[in-house]
């Protein structure tokens, strides 16, 4: 039942060449990794910049959110661990780990954005001080999770950084090969000695942006090519045709992780999102994928989590140690909601599928909009899930539409234009939007107002960036 893959249209269809209206990635065969080439390319950095200094929304909603987060200071002081715990250990100290990491982000980002560089520098001396003392990763089952997630974070975080002058490159890459992706790659290989489906998607998907982000990170092609062949074909509940095992006929994918709750639900749609965005910016097109696979499943959660109605087929898991004790657990329904739940997950998928592909995803928009602006690590309470994705969304992948696009051109920031169909292809047709005539909101219009409503939101945050703005011109001019 997990290899199920339901209703729709077949891998063979997505042998279609892309249309040439449409954004897409280079091609990645033969080609060197592009750098910065992890969740943002120097064309998205450039235009992060360039829409703050103008001004526009929500693009300075976005980058006040950043500048309010006291992981983004200048002033953060890295305390680095020789051995990190997570799950069991003493000290169990994974929370300091994830913390430095954010502020490294955060500041890189920063700086990206305002020319700052001090805070540049502050996220050079953060990973520097890492990348010369940890040696290992230690605790329980959640060693792996601390792999992953802290893996392929660290990695966005120094790619950001990679060329500055004091930056350590050479050991931030033996870093992730011998500490994190060891782990990663291990746990798609054995899942920690247990049967491949004892554990829930979000696993195997932290796994999968680590080994992902590590092969681009430290130029390793067949490392990416490990974790993209996974992605399609790996026999974990990671794999997209098994986190998303069965298309309904109204072009939902269900999310198999919806049965059991929906913060992991949330968290599985925004690291499968996070590898579909690092994979792309190389020219390999996973969020095509499988006729855009994974835009239903996200279309799926994006409507579950805003609290309507989706369907959900029983399946049974088998749980359990390889030659030791074994079980199973049903999941035979949809767990409960509450609206108010979120994570800085929506911004990317959205604006890649309506504003990069010019595919109708309605749920994903209203889910953005009301999640706007996004920010990151901190913002979202002192948790490890509050950290679990890098965040900041509304500021780093807000795009124009591709038929607004100067020209009539496609909106292009993946590394170039590849001309003819791009790794897993894609095809205009293929929506998760319910057919016209169901949900208002599922409709094309809704795709443009829930884009307004966020523009709205974005107005707010940017005024009072603004007069933050102001306030810091009249405190010089009166110092002077």
């Amino acid at each position: 039942m997990l290899k199920a893959t339901g209703i729709g249209i077949g891998a063979g269809a997505t042998a279609l060449a892309t249309p040439t209206a449409l954004a897409t990635p280079a091609d990645a065969a033969g080609a060197p990794l592009a750098h910065p080439g992890l969740l943002h390319t120097r064309a998205d950095l450039d235009r992060m910049a360039a829409k703050v200094k103008a001004g526009a929304r929500p693009y300075a909603a976005g980058f006040a959110k950043l500048t309010a987060n006291r992981h983004a200071q200048s002033g953060w002081r890295p305390n680095p661990q020789a051995v990190v715990y997570r799950g069991s250990g003493t000290p169990e100290n994974y929370r300091i780990l994830y913390n430095d990491i954010h502020a490294a982000y955060q500041n890189a980002l920063r700086y990206h954005v305002s020319g700052e560089e001090a805070h540049a520098d502050t996220a050079v001396a953060i990973l520097n001080a890492w990348s010369g003392k940890l040696t290992g990763l230690e605790g329980s089952a959640d060693r792996f999770l601390a792999a992953g997630l802290y893996g392929y974070q660290f990695a966005n975080a120094a790619e950001l950084v990679r060329g500055h002058g004091d930056f350590d490159l050479g050991r931030a890459q033996e870093l992730m090969r011998t500490v994190f992706h060891p782990l990663s790659d291990d746990f798609l290989t054995r899942h920690n000695g247990a049967v491949v489906t004892n554990y829930w998607p979000n696993w195997d998907l932290t796994a999968i942006a680590c080994v992902l982000a590590t092969g681009i990170f430290c130029d390793e092609r067949a490392v990416v090519e490990r974790a993209v062949e996974y992605f399609k074909h790996g026999d974990g509940m990671g794999s997209v045709k098994h986190a998303i095992p069965v298309v309904h006929e109204g072009g939902l994918g269900e999310w198999v992780e919806a049965g059991r709750d929906q913060g992991h639900a949330l968290l599985g749609v925004g690291l499968m999102g996070t590898v579909c965005e690092m994979a792309w910016n190389q020219g390999i097109d996973l969020y095509g994928y499988d006729d855009s696979r994974f835009l239903k499943g996200a279309q799926y959660v994006a409507k579950w989590s805003l609290g309507g109605d989706v369907p959900y087929t029983a399946n049974t898991r088998r749980k359990g140690a390889i030659g030791g004790w074994s079980g199973s657990e049903t999941a035979s329904g949809v767990a409960g909601v509450d609206p108010s739940m979120t994570r800085p997950i929506w911004a990317m998928i959205a604006n890649h599928y309506t504003k990069r592909r010019g595919l109708p995803a309605s749920y994903l928009t209203r889910a953005a909009a009301k999640a706007a602006p996004e920010g990151g690590g901190g913002d979202y309470g002192p948790d490890s899930g509050g950290f679990d994705q890098l965040g900041f969304g509304t500021l780093a992948f807000t795009r124009d539409r591709v038929e607004e696009a100067a020209g009539g051109a496609p909106s292009q920031s993946g590394p170039g234009p590849s001309g003819g169909s791009s790794a897993g292809g894609i095809r205009p047709q293929a929506s998760a939007s319910p057919a016209a005539g169901g949900d208002l909101a599922a409709t094309g219009v809704g795709d443009r107002a829930g884009w307004a409503a966020a523009a709205g939101i974005g107005a707010v945050a940017g005024g009072l960036l603004m007069l933050r703005r102001r306030d810091r011109v009249s405190r010089r001019e009166a110092d002077q």
